[in-house]
C-alpha cells in the first residue's frame, strides 16, 4: 500500500465515516486492517460532568446538614415528646416541661398508644417515652405494668407519675399506656419498642389500600404473607437460581434454546393451568361441614382466589398460543439472533454478573436516600404542637430540601443505569470490532468501565437528566391525578390521564434511542447529541430490521421471563396448597411472581441489551462495508443471514416491497466470519 493509497483508505474511513478506530502499526506493515478501540479518546460533555459533580455536591450537604443539626442521634437514638433523645443526658428546652432528662439507661423509645397512626403526617399519634426495657409479654392489667417497672426498671407510664401510684392514681387511664399493652421488640439499630402483632401494620394497610371493603380480608392477607415468609424467601431464592440457569443455557446452547423454551412454556402455561383447575375442583369438592367456623371464611377465600387464578390462567394460555402461532414462522430465525449473543456471553462472561453491580449500587445509594431522608425527617429546631410535645421542623429556604432530594433519587438512579448500558456497550462495541477474538482484552468489561469513568461521565450525565426531565412531570400528573381520585370531571380525567400515558411513551422512547447514543459514543467518541443524532438515523435507515428483531428477538425474551415466573409460580401453589398453617396465600403468590419477573427482567434485560448494541454496530457495518476485498465485513455471518432471512418473511407475510430489497444488500462471498 503507497503513501496516496494509505491517504485515501485513512480518510473513507475516518473521515467520512467517522468510525474513529487506529490501526496498528504491526498491521499496518502486513497490509492488514485490524481495528483496536481508540485508546486516546477525548472526553465527552464535560460541562455535564461538572453540572453533575455540584448536583452530587448538594446532596452530600443535604446529608451533612441532616447529621449536623443533631438528625443522626435522634434518627437512630429515638426521643420523647418532650424532645429528649433516649440514651443520653439532654439539654434543657427553654419552656417545654419534662425536657433535659437524664436518659442514660433509658435506651428505648415506648409509645403509649402505638396502634394510633396519623397518616396524612406519617407519625404515630402517641406520647413517646424513653423506657429502660420494651415489654416483651403483653401486659393486661395496670398492675402487670407496674410489675414490670418494678422487675425491670422500665417505667412505661408517664415521668410525672410513680411507678406505686400506677393502680391508684386517678390520671393512670391517661398518664398510662393503653392497655392491653401489646408485646413489642425493640427494632435493630433504632431502638424503637415495636409490637410484634401485625394488627397495627394492617390498620395501616387498610387505610392506604382503598379497593378493600372487608377489613377482615386485609387481616388475614396480611396475616398470609406472615406465616408465609419463609418459603416466600425460599421462592425468590428459586427464581433468582432460575435465572442465572436460563442465562447459563443461553451462553452454551443458544442454538435449540429457542425451541426448547417454546416447548417448555407451552407444556408450563398448559401445566400451570391444569393444576390450578384440578386444585379449584378438589377444593370444591372436599367437605366444608369438617371445617371448623373459624376457617370456613379461609378456605372460601382460597377457593374463590383459585378460581380466579384458574381462568385467568386459561385465558392467557389462549392469548399466548394465538401469538406463538403468528409468530412460528420468526420463531426459527432467533436462534441465529441468540447464536451471535451467546457468543459474546462466550467471550465477554462477567456480562452475567453486569446486573448484580448495578443492583449493588442501587441498594447502597437508595439505602443512603432513604436514611438522609430519614434524617431530613429529624432535622430542624424543637417546635412546640398544639398538645404541648415537642416536633423538630426546618424553617425558611431550607425545608424545600427534600424536593432536591427527590431529583437526586430519580437522576442518580437513572445515571447507574444509564453507566450499565454504556459499560455493555463498550464491551460489545470491542467485541465486535476485533476480527481476531484472541486479541481481545484480557476483561473487556473493565476496560470499557475504565473508559467511562475516563472519557465519557458527562455523556451519561447529559442522557440519565433528559430522562429524569421526563419522569418528573409524569410523577408529579401521577400524584394530582391520585389526589384528585373522585373529585375531577370527565373531562379533566382523561385529559391528566392523556398526558400521563404521552409521557410514559416519550420516556420509552427516549430511553431507547439513550441507550443506542452510548453505543454511538463507544463506537465514535463523540458526544450525546451527535451520538443520538447518529444512532437515529441509522435506525430510521433500518427501520425494517429493528422491528424484525425487536419484534421476535423481545418476544422470546419475554418467553424467558414467563417461564422463571411460571415455574417459580407453580413451585409457590404446591407448596402454599399443602402447608398446614397457612391462612390466605393471595398475597405470598403474587409477591412471589412479582419478584420473580423483577429477577428474571434484570438478567434477560443484559442480553436485550447485548443484541440491540450487536444490531447497531451491524448496522454500521453494512453501511459502510460491502464485503468486497479490501472492505470485509465485521460481523458474524449468521447475523447477516439472520437479516436476510427476516427479509423474506416480511415480504411473505406482506410487509416487504421495493424499499425493503433497496435496503438490504446481498452477503457476498468474500464476507468473513467473525
Amino acid at each position: 500500500m503507497t503513501s496516496g493509497e494509505y491517504h485515501d483508505f485513512y480518510k473513507r474511513y475516518y473521515g467520512s465515516l467517522k468510525i474513529r478506530y487506529l490501526c496498528c502499526a504491526k498491521c499496518r506493515k502486513s497490509s492488514k486492517r485490524e481495528w483496536k478501540p481508540l485508546e486516546d479518546r477525548s472526553c465527552t460533555d464535560i460541562p455535564w460532568l461538572m453540572l453533575f459533580i455540584l448536583f452530587c455536591i448538594g446532596m452530600g450537604f443535604i446529608c451533612g446538614f441532616s447529621i449536623a443539626t443533631g438528625a443522626a442521634a435522634r434518627l437512630v437514638s429515638g426521643y420523647d415528646s418532650y424532645g429528649n433523645i433516649c440514651g443520653q443526658k439532654n439539654a434543657k428546652l427553654e419552656g417545654i416541661p419534662n425536657s433535659g432528662m437524664d436518659h442514660t439507661q433509658r435506651k428505648y423509645v415506648f409509645f403509649l398508644d402505638p396502634c394510633n397512626l396519623d397518616l396524612i403526617n406519617r407519625k404515630i399519634k402517641s406520647v413517646a417515652l424513653c423506657v429502660a426495657a420494651c415489654p416483651r409479654q403483653e401486659l393486661k392489667t395496670l398492675s402487670d405494668v407496674q410489675k414490670f417497672a418494678e422487675t425491670n426498671g422500665s417505667a412505661l407510664c408517664s415521668y410525672n407519675l410513680k411507678p406505686s401510684e400506677y393502680t391508684t392514681s386517678s390520671k393512670s387511664s391517661v398518664l398510662c399506656p393503653k392497655l392491653p399493652v401489646p408485646a413489642s421488640a425493640p427494632i435493630p439499630f433504632f431502638h424503637r419498642c415495636a409490637p410484634v402483632n401485625i394488627s397495627c401494620y394492617a390498620k395501616f394497610a387498610e387505610a392506604l389500600i382503598t379497593f378493600v371493603s372487608d377489613n377482615s380480608v386485609l387481616h388475614r392477607l396480611i396475616s398470609g404473607v406472615m406465616t408465609s415468609k419463609e418459603i416466600i424467601l425460599g421462592l425468590c431464592l428459586l427464581s433468582l437460581v432460575l435465572s442465572m440457569i436460563l442465562m447459563v443455557i443461553i451462553r452454551y446452547i443458544s442454538r435449540v434454546l429457542v425451541w426448547i423454551l417454546t416447548i417448555l412454556v407451552i407444556l408450563g402455561s398448559l401445566g400451570g393451568t391444569g393444576v390450578l383447575w384440578w386444585l379449584y375442583a378438589k377444593q370444591r369438592r372436599s367437605p366444608k361441614e369438617t371445617v371448623i367456623p373459624e376457617q370456613l371464611q379461609v378456605a372460601e377465600d382460597n377457593l374463590r382466589a383459585l378460581l380466579i387464578y384458574a381462568i385467568s390462567a386459561t385465558v392467557f394460555t389462549v392469548i399466548l398460543f394465538l401469538i406463538m402461532l403468528v409468530m412460528r414462522k420468526r420463531v426459527a430465525l432467533t436462534i441465529a439472533l441468540f447464536h451471535v449473543a451467546g457468543k459474546v456471553f462466550i467471550h465477554l462472561p462477567l456480562l452475567v454478573f453486569q446486573p448484580f453491580w448495578t443492583f449493588f449500587a442501587l441498594v447502597l445509594f437508595w439505602v443512603y436516600w432513604i436514611m438522609t431522608l430519614l434524617f431530613l425527617g429529624t432535622a430542624g429546631s424543637a417546635v412546640q404542637n398544639e398538645q404541648g410535645f415537642v416536633e423538630f421542623k426546618i424553617s425558611g429556604p431550607l425545608q424545600y430540601m427534600w424536593w432536591y432530594h427527590v431529583v437526586g433519587l430519580i437522576w442518580i438512579s437513572e445515571f447507574i443505569l444509564a453507566c450499565q448500558q454504556m459499560t455493555v456497550a463498550g464491551a460489545v462495541v470491542t467485541y465486535y470490532f476485533t476480527r481476531d477474538k484472541r486479541n481481545l482484552p484480557f476483561t473487556p468489561i473493565l476496560a470499557s468501565v475504565n473508559r467511562l469513568i475516563r472519557y465519557h461521565l458527562g455523556t451519561v450525565a447529559k442522557g440519565s437528566f433528559i430522562i429524569t426531565l421526563v419522569k418528573i412531570p409524569r410523577m408529579i400528573l401521577m400524584y394530582i391525578h391520585s389526589q384528585l381520585k373522585g373529585k375531577e370531571n370527565a373531562c379533566a380525567r382523561c385529559v391528566l390521564k392523556s398526558c400521563i400515558c404521552c409521557l410514559w411513551c416519550l420516556e420509552k422512547c427516549l430511553n431507547y434511542l439513550n441507550q443506542n447514543a452510548y453505543t454511538a459514543t463507544a463506537i465514535n467518541s463523540t458526544n450525546f447529541c451527535t451520538s443520538a443524532k447518529d444512532a437515529f438515523v441509522i435506525l430510521v435507515e433500518n427501520a425494517l430490521r429493528v422491528a424484525a428483531i425487536n419484534t421476535v428477538g423481545d418476544f422470546m425474551l419475554f418467553l424467558g421471563k414467563v417461564l422463571i415466573v411460571c415455574s417459580t409460580g407453580l413451585a409457590g401453589i404446591m407448596l402454599l396448597n399443602y402447608q398446614q398453617d397457612y391462612t390466605v396465600w393471595v398475597l405470598p403468590l403474587i409477591i412471589v411472581c412479582l419478584f420473580a419477573f423483577l429477577v428474571a427482567h434484570c438478567f434477560l434485560s443484559i442480553y436485550e441489551m447485548v443484541v440491540d448494541v450487536l444490531f447497531l454496530c451491524f448496522a454500521v457495518d453494512t453501511k459502510y462495508n460491502d464485503g468486497s476485498p479490501g472492505r470485509e465485513f465485521y460481523m458474524d455471518k449468521v447475523l447477516m443471514e439472520f437479516v436476510e432471512n427476516s427479509r423474506k418473511a416480511m415480504k411473505e407475510a406482506g410487509k416487504g416491497g421495493a424499499a425493503d430489497a433497496r435496503e438490504l444488500k446481498p452477503m457476498a462471498s468474500g464476507a468473513s466470519s467473525a
